[in-house]
């Protein structure tokens, strides 16, 4: 399973509960320290490797796949989860900030698929792509919300395209989730990583005929 965005939150708590189920893991993030942690929780060299990669970066994407392929062969999963957000309001935030976020959030995870999809073909594989409640609802004042409903387009156009590959595609879109990404958390209770991981891990066990194409979840509390 190769994963984006792992050096923390959903990210690494997804590769906590792949390697539990005894998938070899590939982690990429921009900074090496957290990854190199991750790696030792998860059991070391025999069990994962780290790769540093800007997602928006094609050499980076290429290079993260081609790395992958030659420690273990085949890729039979991909999380393209890296991904930030934004203030809310569209004088809250600047032009700069939202130039790296719509390349991380949107050219990012469709370089990934680029990268990867050879790959995921021929193992009849499985994409996850990580969305939002935010891609579904617009949200005011919300260009972070727009990434994610281009998230959604794309999670759909994927499926389309491995239609009939026996490939598959799953989009999961969190509500509100306890990971760094909030400056100021939410009022009521959220859902903890490890929730919106379980639910990932339940699209890949699914029968090789079954395509769980979305999943939206929120913890009970979530009003949005």
């Amino acid at each position: 399973m190769l994963i984006t965005g792992a050096s923390s939150g959903i990210g690494a708590a997804i590769a906590h509960q792949a390697a539990a189920a005894n998938y070899r893991v590939v982690l990429a993030a921009r900074h090496q320290g957290p990854l190199d942690e991750l790696a030792q929780a998860l059991g070391g060299h025999g069990r994962a490797m780290t790769v540093t990669c800007n997602v928006a970066e094609w050499n980076d994407q290429e290079a993260m796949v081609a790395a992958a392929l030659e420690r273990f062969g085949r890729i039979d999963a991909v999380v393209a989860n890296a991904g930030f957000g934004a203030a809310r309001g569209f004088t809250s935030s600047t032009p700069e900030h939202w130039r790296d976020m719509i390349l991380t959030n949107v050219l990012g995870v469709a370089l990934t698929i680029r990268a990867s999809i050879d790959a995921i073909r021929e193992s009849k594989g499985h994409f996850v792509l990580t969305g939002s409640i935010g891609g579904h609802r617009a949200l005011p004042g919300s260009v972070y919300s727009a990434t994610k409903w281009a998230v959604t387009g794309l999670a759909e156009g994927l499926r389309q395209e491995l239609n009939g590959t026996g490939a598959r595609t799953t989009l999961i879109s969190p509500g509100a989730v306890d990971t760094p990404f909030f400056d100021n958390p939410p009022a009521f209770e959220t859902l903890q990583p490890e929730d919106v991981a379980r639910a990932v891990m339940y699209a890949l066990s699914q029968p090789e005929h079954v395509d769980t194409n979305q999943i939206l979840i929120r913890s009970t509390a979530q009003e949005l």
